[in-house]
Protein backbone atom coordinates (compact mmCIF):
# COMPACT_ATOMS: atom_id res chain seq x y z
CA UNK A 1 0.00 0.00 0.00
CA UNK A 2 1.64 3.57 -1.09
CA UNK A 3 1.00 6.89 0.94
CA UNK A 4 -2.17 8.02 -1.06
CA UNK A 5 -4.03 4.43 -1.03
CA UNK A 6 -3.33 4.65 2.82
CA UNK A 7 -5.22 8.18 3.05
CA UNK A 8 -7.76 7.28 1.03
CA UNK A 9 -8.49 3.65 2.72
CA UNK A 10 -7.92 6.00 6.10
CA UNK A 11 -10.26 8.33 5.80
CA UNK A 12 -12.96 5.58 3.99
CA UNK A 13 -12.34 3.57 7.93
CA UNK A 14 -12.32 6.58 9.88
CA UNK A 15 -15.95 7.33 8.76
CA UNK A 16 -17.02 3.26 9.13
CA UNK A 17 -19.37 2.80 11.85
CA UNK A 18 -18.74 -1.25 12.12
CA UNK A 19 -15.68 -2.93 13.04
CA UNK A 20 -12.40 -2.23 11.83
CA UNK A 21 -9.18 -4.53 11.00
CA UNK A 22 -6.50 -3.82 12.91
CA UNK A 23 -4.38 -5.99 10.33
CA UNK A 24 -5.81 -2.83 7.83
CA UNK A 25 -4.96 -0.50 10.08
CA UNK A 26 -1.53 -1.84 10.60
CA UNK A 27 -1.39 -1.69 6.91
CA UNK A 28 -2.07 1.78 6.77
CA UNK A 29 0.23 2.78 9.74
CA UNK A 30 3.20 1.44 8.10
CA UNK A 31 2.29 3.25 4.59
CA UNK A 32 1.72 6.99 6.80
CA UNK A 33 4.71 8.89 7.18
CA UNK A 34 6.13 9.83 10.37
CA UNK A 35 5.66 13.36 12.38
CA UNK A 36 7.78 15.54 14.51
CA UNK A 37 6.93 16.83 17.92
CA UNK A 38 7.13 20.13 16.74
CA UNK A 39 4.81 19.36 14.09
CA UNK A 40 1.48 18.47 15.82
CA UNK A 41 1.35 20.96 18.14
CA UNK A 42 -2.03 22.72 18.23
CA UNK A 43 -5.22 21.47 19.17
CA UNK A 44 -7.18 18.34 17.87
CA UNK A 45 -10.61 16.35 17.91
CA UNK A 46 -9.78 12.95 18.50
CA UNK A 47 -12.24 9.54 17.25
CA UNK A 48 -11.64 5.97 17.30
CA UNK A 49 -11.51 3.13 14.99
CA UNK A 50 -13.70 0.44 16.38
CA UNK A 51 -11.94 -2.88 16.17
CA UNK A 52 -12.58 -4.58 19.51
CA UNK A 53 -10.48 -3.35 21.59
CA UNK A 54 -11.28 -3.35 25.48
CA UNK A 55 -10.81 0.45 25.34
CA UNK A 56 -13.39 1.33 22.71
CA UNK A 57 -15.88 3.23 23.51
CA UNK A 58 -14.91 4.20 27.13
CA UNK A 59 -13.52 7.60 26.09
CA UNK A 60 -16.80 8.30 24.51
CA UNK A 61 -18.19 7.78 27.87
CA UNK A 62 -16.11 10.29 29.46
CA UNK A 63 -16.66 12.97 26.87
CA UNK A 64 -13.18 12.77 25.09
CA UNK A 65 -13.20 15.35 22.56
CA UNK A 66 -9.84 15.58 21.64
CA UNK A 67 -6.22 16.45 22.64
CA UNK A 68 -3.96 19.59 22.80
CA UNK A 69 0.04 20.12 22.11
CA UNK A 70 0.67 23.58 23.87
CA UNK A 71 4.49 22.40 23.66
CA UNK A 72 6.38 19.86 23.36
CA UNK A 73 6.54 19.63 27.23
CA UNK A 74 2.76 20.89 27.57
CA UNK A 75 0.35 17.84 25.98
CA UNK A 76 -3.15 17.58 27.30
CA UNK A 77 -4.15 13.96 26.44
CA UNK A 78 -7.72 14.13 27.85
CA UNK A 79 -9.62 16.94 26.79
CA UNK A 80 -12.99 16.29 27.43
CA UNK A 81 -16.30 18.17 27.54
CA UNK A 82 -18.22 18.50 30.91
CA UNK A 83 -22.11 18.45 31.47
CA UNK A 84 -21.91 22.17 30.22
CA UNK A 85 -19.94 21.61 26.83
CA UNK A 86 -17.26 22.80 28.38
CA UNK A 87 -13.54 21.58 27.29
CA UNK A 88 -11.34 21.28 30.05
CA UNK A 89 -8.02 18.86 30.57
CA UNK A 90 -9.23 15.41 32.52
CA UNK A 91 -6.40 15.40 35.00
CA UNK A 92 -7.86 12.42 36.90
CA UNK A 93 -8.91 10.21 33.82
CA UNK A 94 -5.71 10.97 32.31
CA UNK A 95 -3.57 10.78 36.04
CA UNK A 96 -2.00 13.89 35.05
CA UNK A 97 -0.73 15.35 31.69
CA UNK A 98 1.66 14.51 29.53
CA UNK A 99 4.80 15.53 27.19
CA UNK A 100 5.84 14.91 23.21
CA UNK A 101 9.28 13.12 22.22
CA UNK A 102 10.06 11.29 19.55
CA UNK A 103 10.39 7.51 20.25
CA UNK A 104 10.72 4.44 18.12
CA UNK A 105 8.05 2.55 17.51
CA UNK A 106 8.00 -0.58 15.32
CA UNK A 107 11.42 0.43 13.94
CA UNK A 108 10.57 4.35 12.92
CA UNK A 109 11.28 7.24 15.10
CA UNK A 110 7.61 9.11 15.36
CA UNK A 111 6.41 11.66 17.58
CA UNK A 112 4.85 10.15 20.35
CA UNK A 113 2.82 11.68 23.47
CA UNK A 114 4.24 10.39 26.84
CA UNK A 115 1.99 10.32 29.67
CA UNK A 116 3.06 11.83 33.05
CA UNK A 117 1.14 9.49 35.23
CA UNK A 118 1.01 5.67 33.81
CA UNK A 119 2.74 4.05 31.70
CA UNK A 120 1.04 4.94 28.02
CA UNK A 121 2.50 6.10 25.44
CA UNK A 122 0.24 7.49 22.32
CA UNK A 123 2.47 6.95 18.42
CA UNK A 124 1.36 9.72 15.62
CA UNK A 125 1.85 9.31 12.56
CA UNK A 126 0.87 12.08 9.50
CA UNK A 127 -1.95 11.00 7.28
CA UNK A 128 -2.40 14.50 6.03
CA UNK A 129 -2.06 18.16 7.14
CA UNK A 130 -5.14 18.11 8.60
CA UNK A 131 -5.51 14.64 10.27
CA UNK A 132 -3.20 12.15 12.50
CA UNK A 133 -3.27 7.98 12.51
CA UNK A 134 -2.81 7.36 16.68
CA UNK A 135 -1.84 4.17 18.30
CA UNK A 136 -1.75 3.77 21.72
CA UNK A 137 0.47 1.36 23.71
CA UNK A 138 0.69 0.78 27.12
CA UNK A 139 3.13 -0.98 29.31
CA UNK A 140 2.37 -5.17 29.19
CA UNK A 141 0.94 -4.87 25.72
CA UNK A 142 3.22 -7.32 23.42
CA UNK A 143 4.46 -6.17 19.95
CA UNK A 144 1.81 -7.11 18.06
CA UNK A 145 -0.75 -5.68 20.35
CA UNK A 146 -3.73 -5.70 20.87
CA UNK A 147 -3.56 -1.57 20.20
CA UNK A 148 -5.91 1.07 20.39
CA UNK A 149 -6.15 2.79 17.14
CA UNK A 150 -7.12 6.05 17.01
CA UNK A 151 -7.60 9.58 15.02
CA UNK A 152 -6.83 13.26 15.30
CA UNK A 153 -8.28 16.24 12.92
CA UNK A 154 -7.16 19.58 13.67
CA UNK A 155 -9.98 21.33 15.77
CA UNK A 156 -11.55 24.17 14.34
CA UNK A 157 -10.59 27.64 15.45
CA UNK A 158 -10.55 28.17 19.88
CA UNK A 159 -14.14 25.88 20.15
CA UNK A 160 -16.62 26.99 22.80
CA UNK A 161 -15.47 26.78 25.75
CA UNK A 162 -11.29 26.00 25.14
CA UNK A 163 -9.85 23.95 27.38
CA UNK A 164 -8.78 25.46 31.03
CA UNK A 165 -4.96 24.20 31.86
CA UNK A 166 -5.18 21.59 35.15
CA UNK A 167 -8.78 21.49 35.58
CA UNK A 168 -10.06 18.00 36.33
CA UNK A 169 -13.16 16.17 37.09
Amino acid sequence: MDTLEARARFHELREKDGPVSSLELDEIWAALATVRPEDILGEWKGGEFHTGHPLNGALAKAGWYGKTFTSVHDAKPLICRNAEGELYSDLKLGKGEASLWTVEFRGESTATMVYDGQPVLDHFKRVDDTALMGIMNVKGVPDEGPFFYFFLERAPEAPHGGPRAGEGS
